[in-house]
């Protein structure tokens, strides 16, 4: 008989575990989200560097330096259009639906990220190939 009146007690226990797992969810998914943000942001000073580099090294192919050039500002250009766009769901929006959104937002981010290192890489490798033409006596 006991057992039967604490069933109800113990169905309320289990749902508020579990809607505070849910909501334990949407936090971490939010945090990894703007620690990727954070992660990229700290990138940025990377960008303008070698595009500094990039304008004012003389590269023989200056056709390839502009389109590095044009690529580590399209992926700047790709965090400012994210920051710009993403807004934090409320509090009161279902859990299901931030964690929707908090997925697409990771994956635009991502894609940001991939914008990064390929931009990055390819100025690095643009930079690199002067010097590996014209060796310094």
């Amino acid at each position: 008989m006991k057992t039967l009146r604490l069933a109800p007690l113990l169905l309320v226990v289990s749902a508020c575990l579990s809607l505070h797992s849910e909501e334990q969810q949407a936090e971490d998914a939010e945090k990894a989200l703007l620690a990727r943000h954070d992660e990229l942001m700290a990138q940025m000073d990377q960008l303008y560097s070698l595009r500094q580099q990039l304008q004012t090294t003389s590269i023989p192919d200056t056709a390839a330096a502009g389109r590095q050039r044009r690529a580590l500002l399209a992926a700047e250009a790709g965090m400012m259009f994210w920051m710009h766009h993403y807004r934090r769901p409320q509090d009161t929006v279902a859990v299901a639906r931030r964690l929707t959104y908090y997925s697409g937002q990771q994956q635009r981010i991502d894609s940001v990220g991939r914008l990064f290192r390929t931009s990055v890489d390819s100025a690095r490798l643009q930079l690199q190939a002067p010097a590996a033409n014209h060796p310094t006596p």
